[in-house]
């Protein structure tokens, strides 16, 4: 949360993708989030002296992000249809309301 905090610009990854975009030319950004997506970001915004770096020194990047895909999500789904929940995230109600917000949001403008 301190990161947060301290981060000039927070949000989405559309938000992210619009802000850089949207950007001057020869700016530096260090960002956040899945290591592929900031890596495609940089290759597109080179030709605008836009430099794009992925946040973590150590690369440490997100990996269950990057492990999206249609194989981990149909593990996940038949797992759910034998009864079995995988990864289960839990958060305060607070900010599961606040998410769901945010997720609602997103789906009325999209």
């Amino acid at each position: 949360m301190r990161c947060v905090k301290k981060a000039d610009y927070v949000g989405s990854t559309e938000y992210i993708l619009s802000t850089i975009r949207a950007a001057e030319p020869n700016t530096r950004w260090l960002v956040a989030t899945e290591l592929n997506m900031v890596n495609r970001l940089n290759e597109e915004c080179k030709a605008q002296g836009k430099h794009v770096h992925f946040m973590s020194p150590m690369l440490c990047m997100c990996s269950t992000m990057f492990r999206t895909d249609p194989q981990h999500l149909a593990w996940v789904l038949e797992n759910l249809v034998q009864g079995y929940v995988i990864n289960q995230i839990q958060v305060p109600e607070q900010e599961a309301l606040l998410a769901k917000r945010a997720l609602d949001n997103m789906l009325l403008v999209s």
